[in-house]
């Protein structure tokens, strides 16, 4: 379902160079983790031996982007959050972005595919997201963006969230969303910690399945 869905939006695209190249088994790819879940997914993806795809994270925490194992890393807003996060703050997580799109940009040159991954409901995923498929799309990448909504229990974050996708929307060809209220109603007595873990390994497999297609 999903890789038609890239499909439809790459022969429906905007963009004519990306229309001609972006099939999705011979493009270049790559995956970006933006945040703590996209972080992990990025993380996941490495260890499952994603193949055909430059896997890159993208974080405002240091020592969270340091943990993980990516092809490339990157932490975005020094100025702004000293290495320190977002605070669960969107508008942090943007201004991070926008304060290293030239680096950002460096990473996508010569890209024809962009998946992004993101937790929605956070500060540096919900708010770096949009910023990066922007830049993307000005590239000329098509943009698929992979985000989880918050669980229920998460009632903070759930505005953030909407925002967060509304925004990311705008600007990506096509966004996949997983809602973790699905998977707790088929597992209702999965403890918490596992609970992200399983999203953050759904997320994981979803994307190295259309990567490898």
């Amino acid at each position: 379902m999903a890789t038609s869905l890239i499909r439809e939006a790459i022969k429906h695209s905007r963009d004519v160079r990306v229309e001609r190249e972006c099939k999705v088994g011979d493009a270049r790819i790559a995956v970006i983790g933006t945040g703590g879940a996209g972080n992990n997914t990025v993380d996941r993806l490495m260890h499952l031996g994603v193949v055909g795809a430059e896997c890159i994270a993208i974080n405002t925490d240091k020592q969270h982007l340091e943990r993980v194992s990516a092809h490339k890393k990157l932490l975005i807003g020094r100025k702004i959050t000293g290495g320190r996060g977002a605070g669960g703050f969107p508008h942090i997580g943007e201004a991070a972005a926008e304060e290293s799109k030239d680096e950002i940009a460096q990473l996508l040159k010569g890209i024809d595919l962009v998946f992004i991954a993101a937790g929605m409901g956070g500060g540096t995923g919900t708010g770096s997201a949009p910023v990066i498929a922007e830049i993307a799309k000005k590239m000329g990448a098509m943009v698929v963006g992979v985000v989880t909504m918050p669980f229920e229990m998460e009632k903070g974050r759930k505005q953030k969230a909407f925002d967060g996708l509304k925004k990311l929307r705008y600007f990506a060809d096509t966004v996949v969303v997983i809602d973790n209220n699905r998977l707790l109603s088929l597992v209702p007595n999965l403890p918490i910690d596992e609970a992200f873990s399983v999203a953050d390994e759904i997320l994981a497999n979803m994307v190295k399945g259309i990567t490898e297609t």
